[in-house]
């Protein structure tokens, strides 16, 4: 499974959150008011998170979602995705970066996730009792 779609289930199913949400914001470039947009990999009705694998791909999770704070008014949280269950150099660094500047840090295992995904429909299963048990 790639980050993506690792990211939705840990967006969706996990945080209860919006995943990919789109963000409008106006900035100066060369003079010029303009108007840009990005992406959050996650908002919730209180944070904006920004996922990561635990790779070296990770080490820009903290300007994203400095960015995403500063634009959603909301708190910055980082969420790494551990693909093989060990906390390697990336890891450490991204989460003494995220610790450093006070933002919320968070790591979750792959396992977790699918795990997460595949149990989903049992945890959202309608109520069993019949019609007619509850005159």
């Amino acid at each position: 499974m790639n980050e993506d779609l690792l990211g939705a289930i840990l967006c969706t199913l996990v945080l209860k959150g919006e995943a990919e949400a789109h963000h409008g914001y106006e900035n100066f470039s060369n003079g010029t008011l303009g108007e840009y947009s990005t992406y959050f990999d996650c908002e919730t009705d209180t944070h904006v998170y920004e996922f990561g694998l635990d790779k070296r791909s990770s080490f820009d999770s903290l300007h994203q979602v400095a960015n995403a704070a500063k634009i959603s008014g909301k708190t910055p949280a980082i969420a790494i995705i551990d693909t093989n269950r060990t906390e390697d150099r990336f890891e450490m660094q991204v989460e003494t970066a995220a610790r450093y500047f006070g933002v919320e840090f968070s790591t979750y295992t792959v396992d977790y996730l699918i795990r997460v995904q595949m149990t989903d429909y049992l945890r959202n299963y309608p109520d069993p009792t019949p019609a007619s048990l509850t005159r």
